[in-house]
């Protein structure tokens, strides 16, 4: 009975949405999950009869099924999804998931790197090889600037404007900001520039592209998660390493050092000063910890 509405969803998405093959599996999945909560509970309603009460339950039984409330906020985000669609398509005349709230969920705040034990895994970097000397500089990019994955992978020459101190990134939804670079990254890159990548003959397309493999194509994100987890496990760092945790130690650091939050989310490229403000919540516990440490009325 819900098989017609499956399928003009998944075009809603794939057509109107023009989102990933992924996301419209994921939202078809969240889909299903609903579909097999109404067969399970033998409700048979279409999507027009369905009302809030329908969905609460709905939420009941995932939430017994021990889904973890990640997993939930995401289901519910399909099914209002879908709900979007049925509005448009005028399958129902309103919105049963208008009134429909996900689990609250924490943030969860990625381990931060100190600037000693980042040191330490550029320090483990083997500068004999090739793309020891493009690995440090992409290193350096990274803590210097606060880049997403994406960013440092995509970064082309033109961006550069090394003399002035500052890069050009295009982050998510195409936005460009203009971010200033140290000295450091800035000796790194033109130093890998100038020594290695001469070497590379780039394939067609990725001429511009600074940062290269062995092939001359741009490198995957992947590649750049291995090569810090590698480095992190050389330099004997137990902590969880991505390449977002040079990110969010670069934006740890900033604020634990005094910058000003609105100067930090230009930087970072957030479109809401909400996502920034995740770091002063890690600086009270910062400074929390510096009292406990330091101050003799603190120390049980």
């Amino acid at each position: 009975m819900w098989e017609p509405y499956k399928k003009g969803f998944k075009a809603y998405l794939q057509l109107e949405k023009s989102l990933s093959d992924n996301s419209v599996q994921a939202y078809g999945r969240d889909l299903e999950m609903f579909i097999h909560f109404l067969q399970d509970k033998a409700i048979s309603k279409n999507p027009g009869e369905i009302i809030l009460k329908d969905l609460q339950h709905f939420l009941k039984w995932i939430t017994e099924m021990g889904m973890s409330a990640t997993s939930q906020a995401r289901i519910i985000s399909g099914i209002k999804a879908f709900y979007k669609y049925c509005l448009l398509e005028d399958i129902c005349k309103s919105d049963p998931t208008t009134l429909l709230e996900a689990p609250k969920l924490k943030r969860a705040l990625p381990d931060t790197l100190s600037f000693d034990e980042i040191e330490k895994i550029i320090e483990v970097i083997d500068l004999s090889k090739p793309e020891g000397g493009r690995n440090k500089a992409i290193l350096e990019t990274m803590y210097s600037c606060g880049l997403r994955v994406s960013e440092v992978v995509n970064l082309r020459i033109s961006q550069l404007y090394t003399d002035l101190g500052f890069i050009r990134v295009i982050g998510k939804g195409d936005k460009e900001r203009l971010v200033p670079i140290g000295s450091s990254a800035v000796k790194y890159i033109s130093i890998y520039k100038e020594q290695i990548r001469v070497h590379i003959a780039p394939q067609k397309g990725n001429e511009d592209v600074l940062f290269l493999n062995n092939r001359g194509s741009k490198l995957s994100r992947v590649m750049i998660f291995y090569i810090i987890k590698d480095l992190a496990q050389k330099a004997g760092i137990s902590k969880t390493v991505s390449p977002h945790t040079f990110r969010h130690s670069f934006a740890t650091h900033l604020v634990e050092g005094g910058a000003d939050l609105r100067a930090v989310q230009e930087m970072l490229g957030h479109a809401s000063i909400t996502t920034t403000e995740i770091y002063t919540h890690l600086d009270r516990e910062f400074l929390r910890k510096t009292l406990e440490q330091f101050h003799p009325g603190f120390r049980s």
